[in-house]
């Protein structure tokens, strides 16, 4: 197994806005349910509701909604929060306090954008409908000054069909639905009068107006959240259905049922189940239907993050499919949702699309619950896979990990399944194994004292889109998030045969062959003195010719080689080395009265054409133009610039350039 280096120390923080990401639930910073999905112009637009905390003096335990944000995506995997588009309070109709902002819809027509709400109106009783205008799908939205008249209810949909006819569907005294007028703002018909439902013990309500019809073929028991959309030559009707008893009282809780039909009014036929009752007894479940870049999804809520409190929910996206005949397969919900993750994304890998026996997730933190959820695998054997994991972005990785495990537990992160290529491994040691001053332990706790955070080199990158497993190898561990990152880009290597380097614009050499890194046993920098560098250069110098070490010519991306990154990733330790450079210097003719002017951190000795021409001593770091050479001849043709840097606890690296007599740089020459 490969020794580990921490790379960096990272704390688990609290989650950030740009953290809303593709595993399940999707918006991770807020509550959201009753999601409408919709695609505007290539990129796909998400129109929850809002949960909120129940206000003070509010009804208790109940739904809570005072606005309505927009999301947006172009992969399903990264989202975008719009801000707030509606509000109660700047809804003229609506009672500015009644938190009833449920399910909303919005679709496009006439080149502009029409945004339908319910809430409760300032006079009367139960709901209405409001449309809110813009002209672009994130606004700003303006509000009618009126509700649409005849549409009594909850949860608008709206449905425009292949010929530009809209028609709107809500949720009162059963599922409604109706023809909009070419406006959108009001119904295309006669308003009836209808007898409200009178409760017991309760006054008569007198009748009221209202438009469109009862939607006929729908099953039995309690119904709500229409969602109504076309395919092919089909109408669909979906909805939220109560299959259960409730006269048994056992509260059933809500599936996602449909009908069919061929018609946009009815009447349907009832086809069954999209997706079944939550596991946990979330009451509702609401959703949408949409097709994108050739696949279509179901959005629907669950309280993932709020598993006490079903009216607080989140929005999730699976895939659908259908029957050759139409018909819609039941969903399955899954926690690792859609989307292909970039292997530098955060990839919370407790939202696993599988796992093996006694795998459990559970909150990171019961309080703040978009702390996410960790996993964790109790035995040895045990394993997760996730999926769709990009490795392409990825060039010079590595991969850092938030576990909790005790001392000698080992991990893996492997590819495809748990029997598959290992990526990385680690084994936690409570104790550090690098003694010397300075040097990094291999993992970092948190606050708790609980949770690691691990950075480790690979072992293995895997190519494009791969799945990946998490097996534990010994001991029970959690594991919270896994991200790869790419280190900076310090060096790039320089091809056989490339063209030659010049010296940038301050005149710095930034071509070097370096040998792999020697090791040195020096705890103390403190030793660099003129004698003992000079005795220890020259006695490596006479094994230069003799080592059998590999040598790499890189290209560096600033003016100074930055050697602890190199000893990162082609030595066997951090720090303890001994480095060789070397360079070759191309003049078209003799260049006199120059000076090397350089710098190293640890300390240093430069030779140009195999003399000696400078001596950094002691404990430096690495400062431009930190000693500088009597004068010397840069000579025709080709010179060769050496110069071996040596440290013990502390960072390396190293810089050079020429300079004339009046310190400006030399830069007339090529760089092989």
């Amino acid at each position: 197994m490969k020794k580990v280096f921490l790379l960096s120390l990272v704390l688990h923080s609290a989650l950030l806005t740009s953290r809303l990401a593709a595993q399940n639930p999707v918006i991770r910073d807020q509550f959201t349910a009753d999601p409408t999905a919709r695609v505007f112009d290539g990129r796909l637009y998400l129109y929850p509701s809002h949960d909120i905390p129940v206000p003070e003096g509010a009804r208790p335990n109940w739904f809570s909604m005072a606005d309505y944000h927009v999301f947006s995506s172009e992969d399903l995997t990264t989202w975008q929060d719009h801000g707030v588009i509606v509000t109660q309070n700047a809804v003229p109709w609506g009672k500015p306090d009644a938190y009833s902002m449920w399910a909303p819809d919005c679709v496009r027509k006439n080149g502009r954008y029409y945004f339908y709400f319910p809430n409760a109106p300032k006079e009367g009783r139960g709901f209405a409908i409001g449309v809110a205008i813009a002209d672009s799908p994130t606004g700003p939205f303006t509000c009618e000054p009126e509700p649409i008249r005849g549409v009594s209810g909850i949860d608008p949909c709206v449905l425009v069909d292949d010929d530009g006819s809209a028609y709107i569907y809500w949720s009162g005294m059963g599922i409604r639905g109706g023809k909009l007028k070419d406006n959108m703002l009001e119904l295309d018909g006669e308003l009836q009068e209808v007898q409200m439902p009178r409760r017991e013990g309760a006054p008569e309500m007198p009748p009221m107006k209202v438009g469109g019809q009862q939607m006929e073929g729908l099953p039995d028991g309690f119904k709500e959240g229409p969602f109504a959309f076309k395919r092919g030559d089909w109408y669909y009707l979906t909805f939220p259905w109560v299959r259960g008893d409730t006269s048994k009282g056992d509260n059933p809780t809500e599936t996602l049922a449909y009908a069919m039909s061929k018609s946009p009014l009815g009447p349907w036929t009832f086809k069954g189940i999209i997706m079944a009752e939550h596991e946990n007894r979330c009451w509702t479940n609401h959703h949408s239907l949409v097709e994108y870049k050739g696949q279509w999804y179901l959005f629907y809520h669950h309280n993932a993050f709020s598993p006490g409190d079903d009216k607080r929910r989140s929005v999730c996206i699976d895939k659908v499919a259908f029957n050759a005949d139409g018909t819609i397969q039941e969903v399955t919900p899954t926690r690792r949702g859609v989307g292909i993750c970039p292997a530098t994304m955060r990839l919370e890998v407790d939202r696993y699309g599988a796992a093996g026996k006694g795998v459990t997730t559970a909150l990171n933190d019961t309080v703040n619950t978009f702390l996410g959820h960790h996993a964790t695998l109790p035995h040895k054997g045990s394993w997760l896979t996730f999926a769709d994991v990009d490795f392409s972005g990825l060039s010079d990785a590595y991969v850092m990990l938030r576990v909790k495990a005790d001392e000698n537990t080992e991990l893996a992160i492997r590819e495809k399944n748990a029997k598959g290529k290992v990526i990385a491994r680690f084994k936690v040691t409570v104790k550090s194994e690098v003694t010397r001053p300075g040097a990094p332990a291999p993992f970092r706790r948190d606050q708790s004292g609980q949770w690691l955070t691990l950075t480790l080199p690979l072992d293995y990158a895997p190519k494009g889109i791969a799945d990946i497993a998490v097996t534990c190898e010994d001991k029970a561990v959690s594991v919270d998030w896994i991200q790869f990152r790419n280190r900076p880009l310090y060096f790039t290597p320089v091809a056989k045969g490339a063209a030659p380097s010049q010296p940038d614009e301050s005149g710095y050499i930034r071509r070097w062959r370096l040998m792999e890194p020697i090791k040195q046993d020096i705890r103390s920098n403190v030793i660099f003195t003129d004698s003992w560098l000079r005795k220890t250069f020259a006695d490596e110098l006479a094994k230069l010719p003799q080592r059998k070490a590999k040598w790499y010519t890189l290209e560096s991306a600033g003016y100074n080689m930055k050697l602890f990154r190199f000893a990162e990733k082609y030595g066997s330790q951090l720090y303890g080395n001994l480095f060789w450079c070397e360079t070759y210097i191309d003049c078209a003719e003799d260049i006199a009265n120059v000076r090397l002017a350089a710098g190293s951190n640890g300390a240093s000795m430069w030779w140009l054409n195999g003399e000696e021409v400078l001596l950094l001593e002691g404990d430096r770091r690495m400062v431009a133009d930190d000693g500088v050479s009597s004068r010397l001849t840069l000579k025709k043709g080709r010179n060769t610039l050496r110069c071996a840097v040596i440290n013990g606890p502390g960072l390396s690296d190293v810089c050079a350039h020429f300079i004339d007599e009046k310190g400006q740089p030399i830069t007339n020459f090529q760089i092989q």
